[in-house]
C-alpha cells in the first residue's frame, strides 16, 4: 500500500511540473527512486520504534514520528544531492542547494501530518465501533427474557418439595447462567464455555417443561475451542424453547447441529413450530436475532451471516462465520 500511494504521489508531482517537452519519464524515475527510498525506511523505522512508543503519550509519539521521518527524508536529500550533483567534499556544503532539500522537508512533514491525521481518524472510529459493539453486547447480555426468569424461579419454587436435588441443581445453573449475563463483557468466547450456558439454560428450561423438552446435539468434529461471540446461541436456543416448544401441548425436541469446514463455523438449531402461533409479531425474538448478527457482521464482516426460515412445521435458525482455532488467543 504504501508503494502504490508514494508512487501516486510522485505521478502528480511530476503531472504538475511545466513541460514544454511531454511527459519527463526521467524524472519521474528518479522522483519514484527517491520517494520510494525515504517512504519504505521511514516505515521500516517506525515500525522498530513501535514497542517503545506504544505506551508513550501523545505529544512524545508524533514527536518521534516527525523526527524519524524528517531524519531519513534528510539523510536521502543530502545523499541525492552527492550522487546527482558530485562536488568535491570540501565544496560540497558550500554548493548545497539548501532549497531543495528544505523544499523536500517541508514535503514530507504536509505528507506526514496528513498521514498521521488519517491514521489516528481511523483509530477513533475502530474505538467507535467497538464501543458500540460492546454496548449491544452488554444490551444482550442484560436482557434474560422475563417470562424465562419467572418460570425458572417458580420451577425451582415447585421442585424444592418435591425434588430438592433438582432445585438445588436448577437454582445452581441459574446463577450461572446470570453470572454469565453479568461479567465484564469479552469480544469472544470459547465454543465450549457457550455450549456449556447453553446446556445449563436447557437444564433449567427442563426442569419446567419436562418431557416436553427433549435436545438432541450433534457437534462431532467441531473444535471446542472455537472462538464465539458470547451469548450468541443461548438467545437463540430460548427463542426455539419459548416460540417453539413451549406452546405445544405436546412439546418437541431442539436440535443443535454443528459443521466446521475450511474455517467456517456453522451452526443449526432446528425447532418444532405452531404454525399459528408464529404467524403472530414477536418483537423479542426478532430484537435478539437482529442483536447477533449486528455482533456477527461487527466482528466478521460480510463472511458471517444468521439466517432464520420455517420448513413446513420446523423452525431453523442457522448461523455461520469465520474462525479458526489459532484465533483464541484473542479472547
Amino acid at each position: 500500500m504504501l508503494v502504490v500511494l508514494a508512487e501516486l504521489f510522485v505521478l502528480i508531482l511530476v503531472l504538475a511540473l511545466p513541460s514544454s517537452m511531454g511527459f519527463d519519464w526521467n524524472h519521474l524515475a528518479l522522483t519514484s527512486f527517491f520517494v520510494q527510498w525515504v517512504v519504505l525506511v521511514s516505515a521500516g523505522c517506525l515500525c522498530w520504534i513501535r514497542p517503545l512508543i506504544l505506551g508513550a503519550p501523545l505529544g512524545y509519539a508524533l514527536a518521534a514520528c516527525y523526527s524519524i521521518v524528517l531524519l531519513v527524508t534528510l539523510v536521502f536529500s543530502l545523499a541525492a544531492e552527492w550522487v546527482i550533483y558530485p562536488f568535491d567534499w570540501n565544496q560540497f556544503w558550500p554548493q548545497l542547494d539548501t532549497w531543495h532539500v528544505s523544499k523536500n522537508l517541508l514535503v514530507a512533514l504536509i505528507i506526514t501530518s496528513l498521514l498521521l491525521r488519517y491514521f489516528y481518524v481511523q483509530q477513533q472510529l475502530r474505538k467507535q465501533e467497538q464501543a458500540e459493539l460492546r454496548s449491544r453486547l452488554q444490551a444482550l447480555q442484560a436482557r434474560i427474557h422475563p417470562h424465562f426468569l419467572f418460570n425458572s424461579m417458580n420451577s425451582i419454587a415447585s421442585l424444592i418439595q418435591i425434588s430438592p436435588e433438582k432445585a438445588e441443581q436448577a437454582v445452581e445453573d441459574l446463577a450461572a447462567l446470570l453470572r454469565a449475563c453479568l461479567d465484564e463483557v469479552a469480544a469472544k468466547v470459547t465454543l465450549a464455555d457457550e455450549l456449556e450456558i447453553c446446556k445449563q439454560y436447557l437444564r433449567i428450561e427442563k426442569h419446567r417443561l419436562g418431557e416436553r423438552l427433549q435436545v438432541k446435539w450433534n457437534l462431532e468434529g467441531v473444535p471446542d475451542s472455537l472462538p464465539i461471540p458470547p451469548l450468541t446461541l443461548q438467545p437463540l436456543l430460548e427463542n426455539a424453547v419459548y416460540h417453539g416448544i413451549q406452546p405445544l401441548a405436546e412439546g418437541g425436541t431442539i436440535s443443535i447441529e454443528g459443521h466446521y469446514d475450511n474455517q467456517q463455523l456453522t451452526i443449526s438449531i432446528h425447532n418444532p413450530v405452531d404454525a399459528a402461533y408464529i404467524a403472530k409479531p414477536k418483537s423479542g425474538n426478532q430484537m435478539a436475532i437482529q442483536n447477533i448478527e449486528a455482533r456477527l457482521q461487527a466482528l466478521y464482516g460480510k463472511q458471517a451471516s444468521l439466517s432464520v426460515q420455517q420448513q413446513e412445521k420446523v423452525f431453523v435458525t442457522q448461523l455461520s462465520y469465520p474462525c479458526s482455532t489459532s484465533d483464541q488467543a484473542d479472547i
